[in-house]
């Protein structure tokens, strides 16, 4: 799996937010981004990236989802699709080939990148699909992003090397 570091811009985008279970996610996903291409396509603003879903850990095994685009210019709204941002800055990034629910190994890797590096989360990943669902899911390509900081323990130590 390949892993990269670097660092983004923040991103503003047009998402739909739902808080569901686990087993709710595949069958809403696609729809909310239904819902956002529509409402683009409608005001004539064109995405400027690949749909993305960030997941939000809440309690009671739920998660706060958002599903969307990244768009250039901050839309409106329009109570269904809303406003919203992917953060900028440092962020590390896996690269998973094949089908979604081999995902949770790209996840993994990530927290074994972080740990290796002395870095922690900085908030909550997203997942960015660069396929149609419409090909063969042995060949769809998608990007897990997690932002991170590095420990103080670890920033001392780069800045010392510097020296």
């Amino acid at each position: 799996m390949h892993i990269e570091s670097r660092s983004v811009p923040t991103q503003r985008t047009a998402v739909v937010k739902a808080t569901l279970r686990r087993e709710e996610l595949s069958g809403w996903c696609p729809a909310a981004l239904d819902r956002v291409a529509t409402y683009l396509s409608r005001h004539e603003v064109a995405p400027c990236g690949f749909p993305f879903v960030r997941y939000h850990v809440r309690p009671e095994h739920r998660f706060e989802v958002e599903a969307g685009f990244p768009v250039a210019t901050r839309i409106v709204g329009d109570g269904n699709v809303q406003p919203s941002t992917l953060p900028g800055g440092n962020v590390v990034v896996a690269w998973h080939i094949g089908p979604y629910d081999g995902l949770g190994e790209a996840h993994e890797a990530l927290d074994e990148w972080l740990k290796d590096e002395g870095a922690v989360r900085s908030g909550d990943a997203w997942e960015v699909y660069h396929d149609p669902p419409t090909r063969d899911p042995h060949f769809w390509r998608t990007e897990v992003i997690q932002p991170f900081v590095l420990t103080a323990a670890r920033s001392g130590l780069q800045q010392s090397s510097r020296q």
